[in-house]
Protein backbone atom coordinates (compact mmCIF):
# COMPACT_ATOMS: atom_id res chain seq x y z
CA UNK A 1 0.00 0.00 0.00
CA UNK A 2 1.48 3.49 -1.20
CA UNK A 3 0.41 5.95 1.23
CA UNK A 4 1.36 9.90 1.31
CA UNK A 5 1.42 12.04 4.37
CA UNK A 6 -0.05 16.24 3.29
CA UNK A 7 0.67 18.74 5.29
CA UNK A 8 -1.46 21.96 4.33
CA UNK A 9 0.22 25.14 5.66
CA UNK A 10 -1.01 27.79 4.05
CA UNK A 11 0.62 31.41 4.67
CA UNK A 12 -1.00 34.34 6.02
CA UNK A 13 -2.86 33.26 8.93
CA UNK A 14 -5.01 36.09 11.00
CA UNK A 15 -5.67 34.75 14.66
CA UNK A 16 -1.75 33.88 15.14
CA UNK A 17 0.78 35.28 12.38
CA UNK A 18 2.98 33.22 10.31
CA UNK A 19 1.53 30.28 13.05
CA UNK A 20 2.40 27.57 10.71
CA UNK A 21 6.13 28.35 10.54
CA UNK A 22 6.24 30.10 13.81
CA UNK A 23 9.08 28.79 15.97
CA UNK A 24 8.16 26.34 19.35
CA UNK A 25 10.57 25.67 21.46
CA UNK A 26 12.90 26.07 18.61
CA UNK A 27 11.40 24.26 15.28
CA UNK A 28 8.93 25.36 12.92
CA UNK A 29 5.38 24.52 13.89
CA UNK A 30 5.20 22.69 10.42
CA UNK A 31 8.33 20.91 11.33
CA UNK A 32 6.60 18.71 14.30
CA UNK A 33 4.46 17.14 11.85
CA UNK A 34 7.21 16.12 8.83
CA UNK A 35 9.10 14.58 11.52
CA UNK A 36 6.10 12.62 13.09
CA UNK A 37 5.52 11.32 9.58
CA UNK A 38 8.97 10.49 8.64
CA UNK A 39 9.48 9.00 12.13
CA UNK A 40 6.15 6.53 11.57
CA UNK A 41 7.85 5.04 8.28
CA UNK A 42 4.96 4.60 6.64
CA UNK A 43 5.17 7.02 3.73
CA UNK A 44 6.63 6.83 0.28
CA UNK A 45 6.06 10.71 0.05
CA UNK A 46 5.90 13.15 2.51
CA UNK A 47 4.98 16.82 1.09
CA UNK A 48 3.83 20.33 2.54
CA UNK A 49 0.94 21.94 0.48
CA UNK A 50 1.95 25.50 0.60
CA UNK A 51 1.37 28.90 -1.12
CA UNK A 52 4.53 30.70 -0.01
CA UNK A 53 7.97 30.37 -1.21
CA UNK A 54 9.51 31.11 2.45
CA UNK A 55 7.57 28.05 4.03
CA UNK A 56 8.46 25.62 1.01
CA UNK A 57 12.01 25.99 1.56
CA UNK A 58 11.46 25.65 5.39
CA UNK A 59 9.53 22.49 4.87
CA UNK A 60 12.50 21.25 2.51
CA UNK A 61 14.70 21.86 5.21
CA UNK A 62 12.98 19.66 7.64
CA UNK A 63 12.74 16.88 4.78
CA UNK A 64 9.60 17.48 3.24
CA UNK A 65 9.01 17.64 -0.25
CA UNK A 66 7.47 20.58 -1.90
CA UNK A 67 7.31 19.51 -5.83
CA UNK A 68 4.83 22.38 -6.40
CA UNK A 69 3.05 25.14 -4.54
CA UNK A 70 -0.68 25.87 -3.68
CA UNK A 71 -2.79 27.87 -6.41
CA UNK A 72 -3.37 31.30 -4.54
CA UNK A 73 -7.78 30.10 -4.72
CA UNK A 74 -7.24 27.32 -2.92
CA UNK A 75 -4.95 29.36 -0.26
CA UNK A 76 -7.85 32.34 0.79
CA UNK A 77 -9.96 31.92 4.09
CA UNK A 78 -12.73 30.00 1.75
CA UNK A 79 -11.03 26.76 1.15
CA UNK A 80 -10.66 24.03 3.06
CA UNK A 81 -8.01 21.65 3.53
CA UNK A 82 -9.30 18.86 1.93
CA UNK A 83 -9.38 21.20 -1.62
CA UNK A 84 -5.88 21.36 -1.17
CA UNK A 85 -5.62 17.75 -0.59
CA UNK A 86 -7.19 16.85 -3.82
CA UNK A 87 -5.24 19.21 -5.74
CA UNK A 88 -1.71 17.70 -4.67
CA UNK A 89 -2.91 14.28 -5.73
CA UNK A 90 -3.54 15.33 -8.57
CA UNK A 91 -0.85 17.52 -9.00
CA UNK A 92 0.81 13.80 -8.28
CA UNK A 93 -0.96 11.86 -11.06
CA UNK A 94 -0.06 14.10 -13.19
CA UNK A 95 3.40 13.39 -12.30
CA UNK A 96 3.09 9.74 -12.48
CA UNK A 97 2.63 8.87 -9.38
CA UNK A 98 -0.40 7.33 -7.56
CA UNK A 99 -1.15 6.52 -4.10
CA UNK A 100 -3.58 4.07 -1.81
CA UNK A 101 -4.30 6.01 1.29
CA UNK A 102 -3.60 9.87 2.10
CA UNK A 103 -3.07 11.43 6.04
CA UNK A 104 -3.69 14.83 6.22
CA UNK A 105 -1.46 15.57 9.08
CA UNK A 106 -2.83 19.34 10.44
CA UNK A 107 0.73 21.35 11.23
CA UNK A 108 -0.92 22.95 14.15
CA UNK A 109 -1.30 19.79 15.89
CA UNK A 110 2.42 19.71 16.97
CA UNK A 111 1.75 16.80 19.74
CA UNK A 112 0.07 14.31 17.85
CA UNK A 113 3.65 11.71 17.15
CA UNK A 114 4.12 9.00 14.91
CA UNK A 115 2.44 6.40 17.42
CA UNK A 116 -0.95 8.17 17.15
CA UNK A 117 -0.37 7.42 13.05
CA UNK A 118 1.14 4.10 13.39
CA UNK A 119 -2.04 3.39 15.36
CA UNK A 120 -4.57 4.69 13.00
CA UNK A 121 -2.91 3.21 9.95
CA UNK A 122 -3.20 -0.11 12.29
CA UNK A 123 -7.44 0.76 12.81
CA UNK A 124 -7.33 1.06 8.88
CA UNK A 125 -5.84 -2.30 8.12
CA UNK A 126 -7.66 -4.05 11.09
CA UNK A 127 -11.23 -2.48 10.10
CA UNK A 128 -11.12 -2.33 6.19
CA UNK A 129 -12.10 1.28 6.57
CA UNK A 130 -12.55 3.83 3.96
CA UNK A 131 -11.30 6.51 6.68
CA UNK A 132 -9.87 6.96 10.07
CA UNK A 133 -10.43 10.14 12.26
CA UNK A 134 -8.49 11.08 14.93
CA UNK A 135 -10.57 12.11 18.07
CA UNK A 136 -10.38 12.70 21.63
CA UNK A 137 -12.49 12.70 24.92
CA UNK A 138 -14.32 15.97 25.41
CA UNK A 139 -13.10 18.66 27.91
CA UNK A 140 -16.45 19.24 28.72
CA UNK A 141 -19.92 17.46 28.25
CA UNK A 142 -22.16 19.07 25.41
CA UNK A 143 -25.23 18.05 27.92
CA UNK A 144 -23.94 20.57 30.47
CA UNK A 145 -23.68 23.79 27.68
CA UNK A 146 -26.45 25.91 25.94
CA UNK A 147 -26.75 28.71 24.75
CA UNK A 148 -28.37 31.80 26.87
CA UNK A 149 -31.09 34.47 26.13
CA UNK A 150 -30.56 38.10 25.97
CA UNK A 151 -31.17 38.31 29.78
CA UNK A 152 -29.02 35.70 30.61
CA UNK A 153 -31.63 33.64 32.18
CA UNK A 154 -30.44 30.20 32.90
CA UNK A 155 -34.01 28.83 33.61
CA UNK A 156 -34.15 25.60 31.43
CA UNK A 157 -30.25 25.77 31.11
CA UNK A 158 -29.99 22.16 32.07
CA UNK A 159 -32.14 19.47 30.54
CA UNK A 160 -34.27 17.86 33.43
CA UNK A 161 -33.18 14.40 32.93
CA UNK A 162 -29.89 15.77 33.19
CA UNK A 163 -29.88 18.19 35.91
CA UNK A 164 -29.61 15.50 38.78
CA UNK A 165 -27.13 13.18 37.25
CA UNK A 166 -23.91 13.25 38.73
CA UNK A 167 -21.18 14.12 36.58
CA UNK A 168 -19.50 10.80 36.43
CA UNK A 169 -22.69 9.02 35.07
CA UNK A 170 -23.01 11.27 32.30
CA UNK A 171 -21.86 9.29 28.86
CA UNK A 172 -18.59 10.54 27.53
CA UNK A 173 -18.23 12.68 24.53
CA UNK A 174 -15.69 13.03 21.79
CA UNK A 175 -14.64 16.10 19.45
CA UNK A 176 -12.76 15.64 16.62
CA UNK A 177 -9.28 17.19 16.95
CA UNK A 178 -7.82 17.57 14.06
CA UNK A 179 -4.79 16.07 14.48
CA UNK A 180 -4.94 13.37 11.92
CA UNK A 181 -7.38 11.85 9.10
CA UNK A 182 -6.34 8.85 7.11
CA UNK A 183 -8.54 8.25 3.89
CA UNK A 184 -8.19 5.92 1.10
CA UNK A 185 -7.40 8.26 -2.72
CA UNK A 186 -10.11 7.18 -4.46
CA UNK A 187 -12.91 7.05 -1.38
CA UNK A 188 -11.87 10.74 -0.80
CA UNK A 189 -12.32 11.29 -4.80
CA UNK A 190 -15.12 9.73 -5.35
CA UNK A 191 -17.41 10.25 -1.77
CA UNK A 192 -19.19 13.27 -0.93
CA UNK A 193 -17.93 13.33 2.98
CA UNK A 194 -15.70 11.18 5.09
CA UNK A 195 -17.81 10.53 7.74
CA UNK A 196 -20.02 7.76 6.25
CA UNK A 197 -19.62 3.97 5.26
CA UNK A 198 -16.27 2.41 6.93
CA UNK A 199 -15.56 5.50 8.81
CA UNK A 200 -13.55 4.93 12.25
CA UNK A 201 -12.07 7.05 15.16
CA UNK A 202 -8.36 6.79 16.48
CA UNK A 203 -9.20 7.87 19.66
CA UNK A 204 -5.93 10.04 21.33
CA UNK A 205 -4.78 11.60 24.36
CA UNK A 206 -5.67 14.55 24.96
CA UNK A 207 -2.70 15.73 26.09
CA UNK A 208 -1.74 15.01 22.24
CA UNK A 209 -4.53 16.44 20.47
CA UNK A 210 -3.79 20.09 21.15
CA UNK A 211 -4.91 22.41 18.09
CA UNK A 212 -3.22 25.38 17.76
CA UNK A 213 -5.58 28.12 16.74
CA UNK A 214 -4.20 31.04 18.96
CA UNK A 215 -1.50 32.23 21.57
CA UNK A 216 -2.79 30.44 24.63
CA UNK A 217 -2.59 27.57 22.73
CA UNK A 218 0.70 27.99 21.17
CA UNK A 219 1.78 29.21 25.16
CA UNK A 220 0.65 25.07 26.45
CA UNK A 221 2.19 23.27 23.81
CA UNK A 222 5.28 24.65 24.37
CA UNK A 223 4.73 24.29 27.84
CA UNK A 224 4.16 20.40 27.65
CA UNK A 225 6.96 20.16 25.16
CA UNK A 226 9.47 21.54 27.80
CA UNK A 227 8.24 18.43 30.52
CA UNK A 228 8.72 16.07 28.10
CA UNK A 229 12.03 17.27 27.58
CA UNK A 230 12.91 17.11 31.47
Amino acid sequence: MKNIAIIPARSGSKGLKDKNIKLLNGKPLLAYSIEAAKESGLFEEITVSTDSVKYAKIAEEWGANVPFLRPAELSNDTASSWDAVKYVIEKYRELGREFDTVALLQPTSPLRNSTDIIKGYEIMEKKSANSVIAVCEAEHSPLWMNTLPKNHSMAGFIRPDIANIPRQSIPTYYRINGALYIVKVEYLINCQNIYSDKSYALIMDKENSIDIDDIFDFKIASLILKERMQ
